[in-house]
């Protein structure tokens, strides 16, 4: 039977994009209500649409209502002009046949769609609807891991390539939505079969960018979600059989329970990371070493934390210049200090913690936001160190009012907070303790 067009019909690329398939085949309302409407209809159309009133709607698409009734899952359906196979509902009479869903969803892909899906998904941060779109990118890849590969891959490595050289000014959600829109662009080629060079070089970029993916996710605070990206990193570098870049991935997977209150764990995960790095001086295993001596550091042992530290700058004095390079792949000057002010700010060493500060400081970009921040909070920390609790308060507080919101949440967050922890109860009458404490509140 012929329906007259609905006012809320979802736009047909909806129907090709893997998360909303995935939001409908679990009858998750609440993803499928939002994208819609990102997608440009409204929830009243949705409403008139659907039968459903306009405020359960937009509860819906928040969470904060669920829609379980069979009745009104038809009338969704109908209303969206969504296919009955797409929700486990039998073919709803106005269907085209041809409209189900099927197994190659992703010929029809286009990654300019799926980029600028990715950015709006993320435009409001770390939702559900945008967690769900990460989490099914990535999965996707794991799943072709098991086949055999690819094709051309140099404009993949470009990219790789340049996402390495880090934020360079842009928001953090900004940038993962399009290192994620590039790591959709890997999964074809692990699904052709080609030259066992070639698979090697594209589980090479594999781990590379989820590797920098989680690195992002790790800034942003959404540490669960870092984890599952890196997982699938180490799965991909191990494939490639690099283990440098392996010793790399589980040296910044380390940096997810330092950051995070777990420097037992960072402290394993970081001896993985020198072990399968070696014994030769390579950026991986400069990092390796620099995390660990901050883990132990955070974990009051002191003795391994200083060995740590000397493993790492004699690593790092014999590094060659292009592994030196300014990059998340690779172990700079700048980088070993910003390691070696977090561990000898931990140890209490603050005329050393002040020293790799100030050359951090130095070597850093002004659009380093989120490096030269965590120095300044360093910096407070050692003046906390050294009895000067109200000047802490006021450098942590004046490094966090300068920085954009977008910015102002996750590990600088954590660290902020960290501070304000240590200070006694003696202090908290101070003024410039209240104000941090209020800041951190907001």
């Amino acid at each position: 039977m012929d329906l007259p067009p609905s006012p809320s019909q979802v736009p047909p690329q909806l129907l090709a994009d893997p998360v909303f398939v995935q939001a409908l085949a679990g009858r998750d309302f609440a993803v499928v209500f939002a994208m819609a409407h990102h997608a440009g209809v409204s929830f009243n159309r949705i409403s008139e649409g659907c039968g459903i009133k306009a405020d359960r709607v937009s509860k819906v698409a928040r969470g904060k209502a669920a829609v379980t009734a069979l009745e009104t899952i038809e009338r969704i359906a109908d209303g969206l002009r969504i296919p009955g196979a797409f929700l486990g509902l039998a073919a709803r009479s106005w269907e085209d046949k041809a409209a189900s869903p099927g197994a190659e969803l992703d010929e029809g892909d286009d990654p300019m769609q799926r980029r600028r899906l990715l950015r709006g998904a993320l435009a409001a941060g770390l939702t559900g609807t945008a967690l769900t779109a990460l989490a099914t990118t990535r999965q996707s890849l794991d799943q072709a891991l098991a086949a055999e590969v690819p094709a051309d891959l140099g404009d993949l490595e470009a990219a790789a390539e340049s996402y390495g050289y880090g934020y360079h000014g842009q928001p953090p959600t900004r940038v993962l939505a399009d290192l994620v829109a590039d790591f959709a662009e890997i999964r074809p080629l692990l699904a052709d079969p080609g030259p066992v060079a070639q698979r090697v070089r594209v589980c090479r970029i594999a781990g590379q960018m989820a590797g920098m993916a989680a690195i992002v996710l790790h800034d942003l605070g959404a540490r669960t979600e870092a984890r599952g990206w890196f997982a699938t990193a180490s799965r991909a570098a191990a494939e490639s059989g690099d283990r440098q870049l392996h010793a790399w991935i589980l040296a910044r997977e380390a940096m997810v329970p330092l950051n995070y209150g777990a420097p037992k764990a960072a402290v394993a995960l970081a001896e993985r990371a020198r072990h399968t790095a070696g014994s030769r001086p390579t950026a991986a295993a400069t990092l390796a070493a620099s995390v660990a001596a901050r883990a132990y550091a955070l974990a009051h042992q002191d003795d391994q934390a200083r060995e740590a530290l000397t493993a790492a700058d004699r690593c790092m004095e014999r590094l060659d210049d292009s592994q030196r390079a300014d990059t998340w792949l690779t172990h700079g000057e700048q980088k070993h200090h910003v390691h070696l002010s977090h561990a000898l700010t931990a140890l209490g060493d603050t005329r050393r913690a002040r020293e790799s500060q100030t050359r951090a400081l130095e070597l850093s970009a002004p659009t380093s936001t989120m490096t030269r921040t965590l120095l300044k909070i360093d910096a407070a920390v050692c003046a906390h160190h050294d009895g000067d609790t109200e000047q802490a308060c006021r450098r942590t507080t004046a490094a966090l009012t300068q920085l954009p919101a977008d910015y102002r949440t996750g590990l600088v967050h954590r660290r902020a907070r960290d501070l304000y922890r240590s200070i006694p109860a003696t202090h908290q009458h101070e003024r410039a303790v209240r104000d941090l404490a209020d800041l951190l509140a907001a």
